[in-house]
């Protein structure tokens, strides 16, 4: 097992790869490994973004889905397992589409993530570098998803930002 932060944080834009190198960094431990999924598929083209992402995990990963309480999806993980989370975007739509308290989901994953039991991967887009969006709903999301990223990136022991498949270590 190699000696590496206990909480990475990887952002990046679409099609960056941020997945595929948390994948990476995350099998350089012992498994089992955990991923745990924050998506919903609620089309096809989802359906076969999850498809993709299943394919590409062979043995040794047990896949947990926690589209709402990522929380406590990670405080159930076992001390010592590596986790991937993917992604923190994901998540944070589904409760701002759910109408959740956004200060309290948050948080409360926040307290969890500043505690990690292992070796843990966080994923999410970086949305903050693009055009202002046209919408209310877009821009709340942008907001929202910048502010989350800077709580996680303040307790990361690590933050790598995806350029062009390229990992850049920023903290």
């Amino acid at each position: 097992m190699l000696d590496s932060p206990r909480l990475t944080f990887l952002l990046g834009g679409a099609r960056s790869g941020k997945s595929a190198e948390a994948e990476r960094r995350i099998t350089e431990h012992r498994a089992p490994w955990t991923y745990i999924a924050t998506a919903q598929a609620f089309d096809r083209e989802m359906e076969e973004r999850i498809a993709l992402h299943r394919s590409r995990r062979g043995e040794g990963w047990l896949t947990l889905d926690a589209p709402f309480d990522l929380a406590a999806v990670l405080a159930s993980v076992p001390a010592g397992q590596p986790v991937l989370v993917d992604c923190l975007t994901l998540w944070l739509t589904n409760h701002l589409l759910a109408e959740h308290d956004l200060a309290d989901e948050c948080a409360r994953l926040e307290t969890v993530m500043s505690r990690p039991g292992g070796p843990w991967f966080v994923v999410s887009n970086e949305v903050g570098l693009g055009i202002v969006p046209d919408n209310a709903l877009s821009r709340r999301f942008r907001d929202e998803a910048g502010r989350l990223h800077q709580r996680v990136a303040r307790i990361a022991d690590e933050v790598v930002m995806m350029v062009a498949g390229l990992p850049l270590k920023v903290k």
